[in-house]
């Protein structure tokens, strides 16, 4: 098993502006895979950007508000479709740079939007779009629910795959889905990486035996001056107040960190992985394996994609 070198990339996007974010994300790969690394993760809806407002603006929730319509439209405009140019160009970049690439974003689909994960290969093929299961607190405000059916650890060529979305770590049948997956490398996205972030990222990788990537993003509220919206403008503080921290990490199986955290600034965290790692600890610790009692407890998940419009068609038996 060969190691490799993975990477967390926290740099912000610019904010609520698709086109040019994604030309942002294609200079942040190309320059990340330039010094060699072969796994790329950015952090939650980085594409284009988490929602601070939620967190920030005093009249973010407010019924019927113009001003809390008009930040959800730009974001609406500005969100990801599924077989879209924009999800091309992702495929594309990630060929051209030869790296499994690991994308948070917003995701559209109909009149609803998703806080998604987009993991591609370094073939430029999709390997899985993961939707976050809960939105959390104000996060329903913006986003609809995910489903069992992307609940997936893939094959990559760094090795097996897998991810979840900010407080979905302390979901624990979600945790549990995937460790009996068997996941090499685990992306951890978080808008910001805080501290009770790494704890859960750190028990994550001791629990699963696996490495973590925590990807978090920092942001100060000048990054959000380019857009005329008032409700992002009552955000208080001034150009340099910090709305997002960074903090990203990798972690070792053991719950060693391996690098960073990177606060306050932009930057690559980046870690060589040696698979060997994730072998070690499993003689003493494989919780869905030897450490596990199936006589007591078992997990039932449905991976059964949810539509909420089911068209069947009438079949007419011929005798």
């Amino acid at each position: 098993m060969k190691t490799f070198i993975a990477t967390a990339v926290q740099h912000p996007p610019i904010f609520l502006k698709l086109p040019a974010s994604l030309d942002k994300a294609e200079t942040l790969i190309a320059q990340a895979a330039a010094d060699g690394t072969q796994l790329i993760a950015f952090g939650e809806t980085w594409l284009t950007g988490y929602p601070v407002w939620l967190d920030e603006a005093p009249g973010a929730a407010l019924w019927d508000s113009a001003s809390a319509t008009a930040v959800f439209r730009q974001l609406f405009e500005n969100s990801v479709e599924m077989g879209s140019p924009e999800v091309a160009r992702l495929c594309q970049a990630s060929k051209a740079a030869n790296v499994t690439l690991v994308m948070g974003m917003h995701e559209r689909a109909g009149g609803t939007l998703y806080n998604s994960i987009l993991t591609i290969g370094p073939d430029g093929n999709i390997l899985n779009l993961h939707r976050k299961l809960v939105p959390t607190y104000t996060e329903r405000l913006v986003w609809g629910r995910g489903d069992g059916s992307s609940l997936n650890v893939v094959e990559s060529p760094v090795g097996k795959l897998g991810s979840l979305v900010c407080w979905e770590h302390w979901m624990p049948a979600s945790r549990i889905a995937l460790h009996q997956q068997q996941e090499l490398i685990h992306i951890a996205q978080w808008p910001t990486v805080r501290e009770m972030h790494l704890v859960a990222s750190r028990h994550y990788a001791f629990e699963g035996q696996c490495f973590v990537i925590a990807a978090g993003c920092v942001l100060q509220k000048k990054d959000l001056a380019h857009l005329d919206l008032p409700l992002l403008q009552e955000i208080p503080g001034d150009g340099e107040t910090l709305l997002q921290r960074g903090g990203s990490a990798i972690i070792a199986p053991n719950g060693d960190i391996l690098a960073g955290p990177l606060h306050e600034q932009s930057g690559f965290v980046t870690a060589e992985i040696d698979p060997i790692l994730a072998i070690n600890g499993r003689l003493t610790l494989d919780t869905t394996g030897h450490y596990s009692r199936p006589d007591i407890f078992q997990l039932h998940i449905n991976r059964q994609k949810q539509n909420n419009v089911i068209n069947e068609k009438n079949h007419i038996e011929t005798r």
